[in-house]
């Protein structure tokens, strides 16, 4: 894929939030934010982003020349329509990195200067904001390349049957399906990698300290969750992982199990380790479409919590 880039027209900073921004030639990115403006600060909002071409079209609604900061953007761009990116997308310079962390905001209408002043804004609409991953300098002119945002998912099969070839894989594949069609209309990109081990203790523990050491966001292991003598994966799991996340998979026990109590007998479990959600599922193709139908709506406000993004 292409990377997109975009250049920076103008840099703009101020001292008191909802004001106009006046520009400065260069800025320089901590990692609080920009060094003496009012949005700086241990949280997601660090830095704002609007497109000269957004600023630009809303000049025909308000009759008028609008100047780079009045809207109270951080950084004015030109070439790339930002307010098109996602969140945990990147823009990296030569020196600087920074993640998109929200798209468009809470118009403050009559209570903010700018407003006032202008009579509407377009930055709830298509302004972005962005927090600081690498600190350093930013000047005119500089070029920013949009990074979309890649979820890996790592998939591993618990079957000793499976592994040695008694009979093929059949959840593996379509948790990967399942998790690309998913991801795809959510505009995201995904890249899956399976793997199938036998209902070894030693090797699960080894394949997911494998995956969290090469950074999966999501990690499904699929069979093994039954009662059987040989289904180990919701205790090497539950051992593993830092937190517990009970509630979305008592949630769907009950809701399938209710018509067919077998589904109770599974002992599915999800939680995370570091910032990977890692998810048990049990063997079967329909209770993979089940357990995915529900935990696919709930996934992307996981991650935003996961990053301490404020999405509320």
């Amino acid at each position: 894929m292409k990377q997109k880039a975009c250049t920076i027209k103008s840099l703009n900073i101020s001292e008191k939030k909802g004001t106009i921004k006046t520009p400065r030639q260069e800025i320089m990115l901590t990692p609080e934010g920009i060094e003496g403006d009012a949005h700086a600060g241990k949280w997601h909002r660090q830095v704002s982003l609007l497109a000269a071409e957004s600023i630009e079209s809303f000049e025909g609604e308000l009759g008028r020349k609008i100047n780079y900061g009045e809207f109270a953007e951080n950084i004015t761009t030109h070439g790339f329509p930002v307010h098109l990116t996602k969140p945990f997308d990147r823009f990296v310079s030569k020196n600087v990195e920074m993640e998109v962390t929200q798209i468009g905001k809470k118009c403050h209408g009559t209570n903010c200067e700018i407003f006032q002043l202008t009579g509407n804004c377009v930055m709830p609409k298509e302004g972005i904001f962005c927090r600081v991953i690498k600190p350093g300098k930013l000047s005119e002119n500089d070029e920013l390349v949009h990074i979309p945002k890649t979820f890996r998912i790592k998939v591993l099969t618990l079957s000793d049957r499976a592994f040695e070839g008694i009979y093929k894989d059949k959840s593996g594949p379509l948790i990967e399906k399942l998790s690309k069609d998913w991801f795809k209309s959510q505009n995201y990109i995904c890249e899956t990698n399976r793997t199938i081990i036998p209902d070894e203790k030693e090797i699960l523990e080894k394949e997911l300290e494998s995956a969290i050491n090469n950074n999966y966001d999501i990690i499904y292991t699929t069979g093994s969750t039954g009662i059987g003598p040989r289904d180990i994966a919701p205790k090497i799991v539950a051992n593993f992982i830092d937190l517990e996340i009970p509630g979305i998979m008592d949630m769907i026990r009950l809701k399938y199990g209710a018509e067919k109590p077998n589904a109770l007998l599974s002992r599915s479990i999800a939680g995370v380790k570091n910032k990977t959600l890692i998810f048990s599922l049990p063997g079967s193709t329909k209770a993979v479409n089940e357990y995915l139908s529900e935990i696919q709506k709930i996934l992307m406000h996981s991650f935003l919590m996961l990053h301490s993004i404020d999405s509320h």
